[in-house]
């Protein structure tokens, strides 16, 4: 077939082709998913099914239609800041740390995607007996510092356990502050330990 025997070239809108979706998407929708089991909105075997769905789909569409039943955005919660009752700690293309002198919320929703993360609680100050740390990991890892005595549970919903290591072992003293740790590593992993004397 000579070159002008060919039609034209084919594009979205003459072929019907549908934009491709990339591993950053994939990924997103990965943890928008994981958000939603860690609230209850679905259960941990309908979260596997889509999590798999997620990561083979092609186009925006397949993953948009992963996430059609959920809410389109997740809540506006404080950024960090005294007395918040919500901290959201995500990384954008670089490492996240969080330490030194802070006050520690009720809930902290931490989402890590390819850097690190390390959320040190050692000189914090925390006025709550329950803290609930929900963490997301993709290909990076998250570090929890917990002070000698603090007490640290791996929540019932978490999901890919094999990826949390909770090395926080010292002897827990009771008025101590518990953390609740609701984990969904994917590729990376999701670190608990105590500070090295």
């Amino acid at each position: 077939m000579s070159e002008g025997e060919r039609g034209p070239e084919p594009t979205a809108s003459t072929s019907g082709v549908e934009p491709r979706a990339g591993d950053a998407e994939r990924e997103q929708a990965a943890e928008k998913l994981r958000v939603a089991a860690g609230e209850g909105r679905i259960d941990l075997d309908e979260l596997d099914e889509r999590l798999e769905r997620a990561y083979r789909a092609k186009t925006y569409r397949e993953l948009d239609a992963l996430l059609a039943d959920l809410p389109d955005k997740r809540p506006t919660v404080a950024l960090a800041s005294p007395g918040a009752e919500t901290m959201l700690l995500k990384t954008h293309g670089s490492n996240v740390k969080q330490n030194g002198r802070w006050t520690v919320p009720r809930r902290i929703v931490a989402e890590c995607g390819v850097p690190n993360m390390v959320i040190d609680f050692t000189e914090a100050t925390c006025a709550h007996r329950d803290v609930v740390v929900e963490a997301t990991v993709g290909l990076g890892n998250i570090k929890l510092i917990v002070p000698r005595g603090w007490t640290v549970r791996i929540d019932g919903s978490s999901t890919n356990t094999s990826r949390i290591s909770n090395k926080a072992d010292a002897p827990t003293d009771p008025s101590a502050p518990t953390i609740t740790l609701v984990g969904h590593p994917r590729s990376g992993h999701i670190r608990i330990r105590q500070p090295r004397r």
